[in-house]
């Protein structure tokens, strides 16, 4: 069984300069009630991986506009302006990864891998400062693994044994930032017994999953912090 713990709770230990994962896309698949309870905590100096930053005040988009973010890796930014503010002003450093490479390097992370290799990049400022191999006459960058300590991941239904359900695009990056942090909380709209779920509809297993909490704040009541 797996800890079933209050939000506040659950991100006790995401001290200042944690390095945190979020899963979703554009808000959808955020993991609000955890984001709330790390809003409220007030650690800073983070440094985040997401898919994206969302909107001004929506999810992860609160960690970027309240200042609690230092180090950004993302796919892109443009739904958030407050993300391209800070970026030209130095105030976050903001690395851009394509979203290919982004998922391959934490699956990379999670299987144990020591990197992959890629075209995606090549000729192109992605490629400043890494290694690149030729294979058989074709040019690959190699993208190191990508790990953090945490990760904030919205599942639709769990089990106390942490086996999670995530439907349609709220999947997103969330399998591969299960399994490439070292502490995964998952938040879910709805907690059941042990053998409740289809095991056909477990998205992520429980194996990678350390902590429950249950959403107070589901995406359809999410209302918009000024």
């Amino acid at each position: 069984m797996k800890p079933v713990l209050t939000a506040d709770k659950a991100v006790e230990n995401i001290k200042d300069g944690s390095s945190l994962m979020v899963g979703g896309f554009m808000g959808c698949g955020n993991a609000f009630t955890l984001i709330d309870a790390l809003v409220n905590k007030g650690s800073k100096d983070l440094t985040l991986m997401t898919s994206d930053t969302a909107f001004p005040e929506v999810g992860v988009g609160r960690l970027i506009c309240q200042g609690r973010v230092k180090k950004l890796y993302a796919t892109h930014i443009g739904t958030n302006p407050v993300s391209g503010q800070k970026m030209n002003s130095k105030e976050m450093d903001v690395t851009l990864v394509p979203q290919g490479t982004f998922n391959e390097r934490m699956r990379a992370k999670g299987a144990g891998l020591g990197g992959v290799l890629t075209p995606t990049g090549i000729g192109t400022a992605v490629e400043e400062g890494k290694q690149k191999l030729t294979i058989e006459g074709k040019d690959y960058l190699l993208e190191l693994p990508l790990g953090a300590e945490f990760a904030l991941i919205k599942a639709e239904v769990c089990d106390k044994f942490g086996n999670c359900f995530l439907p349609m695009s709220t999947k997103n990056a969330a399998v591969n930032m299960a399994m490439a942090a070292d502490y995964v909380i998952v938040e879910a709209d709805k907690i059941v017994e042990p053998g409740e779920m289809d095991p056909e509809k477990v998205t992520i297993p429980g194996v990678f999953i350390s902590a429950i909490v249950k959403s107070t704040l589901p995406a359809s009541n999410l209302q918009l912090k000024a």
